[in-house]
């Protein structure tokens, strides 16, 4: 049984199996959980389709509480029907902490890939992962120190986004595509993929876009947008400044000179391809009252915890507005030697993520926890 309920967990959950069958041809792998489009093609059978429970924020999870109860209803009714011989969760902590508590009182093994952020926020959480979960897979390098000092038995895998990131396409052959000329720079728009991201994050993008594109002739901004977000999402409120863009998100970042990724999976994507970025973050002002005083890290761009120091410029909640976001846009664009510094820091960060292939070490961690009890022969 495998568990994602968010974007990047359906592509890592997608991978993970891909690399289970490829280590061990001769089985027959029987994958059942939720996850999304990624998953389903890998061949889980998604009972729950993430895309409906990709939901942040009290308020926006409060309202959408009929719809979790239901998926956790339903996972743990098919655990209990098909017997998993070990279960997967990936990331999802609000929803995957509670299903690890009870299909772990059901009898059930568990295994988390891609820690919660325990260590940011949130501590008391460790409780539950030290009583009901068997091994953790981390992707952080900070994060094996971290749970080797509460006593929870951990693996450090190396971060999967070394894997699937692949740049296809020329830079130069993306930018005529856009119709971005040499002379110009462009800035890509990266505000998340949770519709509360889309609903907070996106209009101060947007605005920043707008009125610096209406200014300057030499930057072109284009929002690329995940998967997950429908055209009803944003209906009409992207300018004609902007250029929307899907289905190729590594070509087109790393085709950019900025990036401005909302906090998570995008600012690694960023460091990985070693493109200059701002991390921006945006919740309801009751989210942000609520669960601000409970962070316990300097920082929230992932870039700049693994450095541990700000190498991209962070702008939070009442920060993120369109006038601040335009003035960090120039000082970065205007200059060279900043993005330069940025660069060489990001470098650093990509060589502290280690090797690639941490969906095939964390496929093989799951088998010899499977050879525990010789199911596979």
């Amino acid at each position: 049984m495998i568990v994602a309920g968010e974007a990047s967990g359906d592509k890592h959950g997608a991978r993970l199996v891909s690399a289970l069958r490829s280590l061990r041809p001769a089985v027959e792998f029987d994958f059942f959980g939720s996850g999304g489009d990624e998953m389903r093609a890998a061949g889980v059978d998604t009972l729950v389709d993430s895309r409906n429970v990709a939901i942040m924020g009290a308020i926006e999870v409060a309202r959408a509480l009929p719809r979790f109860l239901d998926a956790f209803r339903t996972l743990r009714e098919c655990a209990r029907i098909r017997h998993p011989r070990i279960v997967i969760l990936i990331d999802w902590p609000e929803f995957n902490l509670r299903l690890a508590r009870r299909l772990n009182r059901d009898g059930h093994r568990i295994i988390y890939y891609i820690s919660p952020q325990v260590w940011a926020w949130r501590r008391y959480r460790i409780r539950t992962i030290q009583k009901h979960v068997e091994e953790m897979l981390v992707i952080l390098p900070f994060e094996k120190d971290f749970y080797e000092e509460h006593g929870v038995d951990v693996r450090y895998v190396g971060h999967p986004l070394l894997d699937s990131i692949q740049v296809q396409t020329d830079r130069s052959e993306v930018r005529q595509r856009l119709g971005i000329s040499s002379s110009q720079k462009m800035i890509a728009l990266m505000p998340g993929s949770r519709h509360s991201e889309i609903k907070y994050i996106l209009p101060p993008l947007l605005e920043a876009a707008d009125t610096l594109a209406a200014k300057r002739t030499d930057l072109r901004f284009v929002l690329v947008l995940a998967p997950s977000i429908a055209n009803d999402v944003i209906e009409d409120s992207v300018p004609n400044s902007v250029r929307i863009e899907r289905g190729e998100t590594y070509n087109t970042l790393a085709a950019a000179d900025l990036a401005v990724c909302a906090s998570g999976t995008a600012t690694l994507e960023s460091a990985i391809l070693r493109v200059p970025l701002i991390v921006v973050y945006k919740s309801s002002a009751l989210n942000w009252r609520l669960f601000w005083p409970l962070i316990k890290v300097p920082f929230v761009g992932l870039p700049n915890l693994i450095a541990g120091k700000q190498i991209a410029p962070e702008l939070l909640q009442e920060d993120l507005n369109a006038q601040r976001l335009q003035d960090e846009i120039v000082r970065l664009i205007d200059n060279p030697e900043l993005a330069g510094i940025q660069r060489e820091e990001l470098n650093k960060v990509r060589a502290k993520l280690g090797e690639a292939n941490a969906s095939t070490r964390a496929a093989q961690f799951v088998i010899e926890a499977l050879d525990k009890e010789s199911v596979l022969k």
